[in-house]
């Protein structure tokens, strides 16, 4: 499976930004998420969604703010980023879960199985 993520850029702060990741398949995909890494801090969780339900998970700092939604028929995952705040800068990477059940959503990076390449968000105050 390969992740193709998309969108990134600059933007003021409260603006708004729409990520993308698209899945070259979804056999045995669990659930898809996003995560961040801002210069020189490591891996950051900011939201999954499952791919059958569409339940999602978001971490605390984003919550309100990001919202995480899929196009089934597109195999793509999005992220919506309002109200953005300079602390959100970082590079946004996609990763997607594979599993021969159903399981909750993770938010260890150590759980997914693909990672696409990071795309980045700079915002300015």
């Amino acid at each position: 499976v390969q992740l193709q993520a998309s969108g990134g850029g600059s933007v003021q702060a409260g603006g708004s930004l729409t990520l993308s990741c698209t899945a070259s398949a979804i056999f045995s995909m669990n659930h898809m998420g996003w995560f961040r890494q801002a210069p020189g801090k490591e891996y950051e969780f900011v939201g999954a969604i499952t791919w059958r339900a569409g339940k999602t998970d978001y971490e605390d700092s984003v919550g309100g703010r990001f919202t995480i939604s899929r196009d089934n028929a597109k195999n793509t995952m999005y992220l919506r980023m309002n109200t953005l705040k300079p602390e959100d800068t970082a590079v946004y990477i996609c990763a997607a879960r594979a599993t021969s059940r159903l399981t909750p959503i993770s938010r260890l990076p150590s759980d997914y199985n693909y990672w696409g390449r990071g795309t980045l968000v700079t915002v300015s105050s």
